[in-house]
């Protein structure tokens, strides 16, 4: 998942939490609102009948007198058995007079649990549902109030007025606030990634350039400004500047070196060879310079290896045109074919109309480093195979050799890296043989690696563009 996204979902969670909490504050402020104006209206109601009780007003007259048409109301009346009233006299009351908006069958009963608050504190607030005559139910909230007279009897006055307002408002807040949170999540996730886009586009242009200077190190243009964008490009142009500045030194150094090694490693080898072939020698003498021409051979190798890394300054310049694929095998395997052991051969598996673009120089440099190396590994037999992927083509070199041990593999390209030192240096190797197959591969654009198992050889594998057969030239 990218940076963008990571960052475009959190700010729509952070969004989403932030709309939920204000939605529920909302909510629960504008509910706790309207229910405290609803027991406001219902209390002035239940002190207005508690009022006109207390005048000796007619019973029938005091719900007409005190309570608007759109109130549920009703007074009950019953008498204390013994002492202070108990929950039997309070469900034995009997109903006096209800408001007109009771049908003849409807009471305002209180639950048990009301009862018993109104025994205990003479008051109380419930919430009841009753039957439409058209049909469907009606929610009241209730308060309930009850009065003692001086006689052993009691009054329950019941006053209720519907929520149903209050639910509509409520629901109606619910939906439209739902629907705009939506719409402003959508809003925001759309300007979140926009806004992340923005901001990341000079990281993700660095980054481009950042990943081409690894084909071609040239510095990022300055940016204006002292933001972050800005002071990464310093930053890396800053390192560029290092890296080219100690590639340089690298670069004058092997070529120096190389220059300067070639001369008396040269003059070595003449005079190792002048004294092999020209002077009477003792056994002892002749076993140990041959020890010195071995390596001065191994020395010599080395230096033209660093000699041409120093040429290329690490990146290999091609001349790309078709190349014939079977010629070019076939020349490797006549001149490897020869230094072979008795017994050992070169098969060569090519197609005669296989062409593949590349510089025909270095890919003979490629394959036959390969088959030189399938050499030094005591193989008997080398297999020369290429096969047409269309597009591509790939050519293996197999071997029967020792193979090579897996913990290896990974490092097999990189410079003087050897799998055996003793074994290479003996048989002339100076560990920079792959690394420059593997440099001149990729300046063709293709790849190379290796499979291996041990005691039972390699495969060593390059992948080319395939070229199609060049036209025949007018002479």
């Amino acid at each position: 998942m990218t940076l963008r996204t990571r960052v475009t979902l959190l700010t729509v969670a952070l969004l989403m939490a932030s709309l939920a909490l204000i939605g529920a504050v909302v909510y629960g402020l504008l509910q706790g609102f309207l229910y405290r104006n609803l027991r406001s209206e219902i209390q002035a109601s239940t002190q207005q009948v508690i009022r006109l009780i207390g005048e000796q007003v007619q019973v029938v007259d005091i719900l007409k007198l005190a309570l608007p048409a759109n109130v549920y109301s009703q007074i009950d009346y019953g008498f204390i058995r013994s002492g202070k009233p108990t929950l039997p006299d309070l469900l034995s009351a009997v109903e006096v007079v209800k408001g007109p908006l009771l049908q003849p069958n409807q009471r305002l009963v209180l639950p048990k649990r009301a009862y018993e608050e109104l025994l205990s504190k003479g008051e109380t607030w419930t919430t009841l549902s009753l039957p439409l005559e058209q049909g469907g139910r009606i929610n009241l909230l209730v308060n309930a109030v009850l009065l003692q007279g001086s006689g052993g009897d009691f009054v329950i006055s019941t006053v209720g007025r519907p929520t149903e307002s209050i639910d509509f408002t409520l629901d109606q807040l619910a939906r439209i606030y739902t629907a705009t949170a939506l719409i402003v999540l959508v809003l925001g996730a759309w300007m979140a990634y926009r806004l992340m886009s923005r901001t990341l586009a000079p990281l993700e242009w660095v980054a481009r350039r950042a990943e081409q200077m690894s084909e071609r190190p040239t510095k990022l243009p300055e940016l204006e400004g002292n933001n972050e964008v800005a002071a990464l490009v310093r930053a890396l142009n800053g390192m560029l500047a290092r890296l080219e500045e100690s590639w340089e030194t690298q670069t004058r150094f092997l070529a120096d070196a190389s220059h300067e090694l070639r001369t008396p490693v040269t003059a070595i080898l003449g005079h190792v060879s002048y004294l092999l072939r020209r002077t009477p020698l003792t056994e002892q003498q002749r076993e140990s310079l041959e020890i010195v021409r071995r390596e001065g051979e191994r020395m010599k190798k080395l230096v033209g290896d660093l000699l041409e890394l120093s040429k290329t300054g690490g990146t290999w310049r091609v001349e790309l045109s078709p190349v014939h694929l079977h010629t070019l095998l076939a020349e490797i395997a006549e001149e490897y074919g020869q230094s072979f052991p008795r017994g050992g051969r070169i098969q060569l598996e090519v197609s005669e109309d296989l062409w593949v673009l590349g510089d025909v120089e270095r890919l003979h440099q490629v394959f036959a480093n390969m088959v030189s190396n399938a050499q030094k590994a005591q193989a008997s037999e080398i297999r020369l195979v290429a096969r047409d992927l269309r597009e591509r083509v790939v050519i293996r070199v197999e071997d029967n050799g020792e193979g090579i041990p897996p913990e290896h593999l990974p490092h097999l390209f990189e410079r003087f890296y050897r799998v055996d030192k003793a074994r290479d240096r003996e048989r002339g190797g100076s560990g920079l043989g792959l690394s420059i197959v593997k440099a001149i591969v990729e300046a063709h654009g293709g790849a190379v690696w290796v499979e291996s198992e041990l005691g039972k050889g390699s495969t060593f594998s390059v992948s080319l563009r395939r070229a199609e057969k060049p036209l025949p030239t007018l002479a």
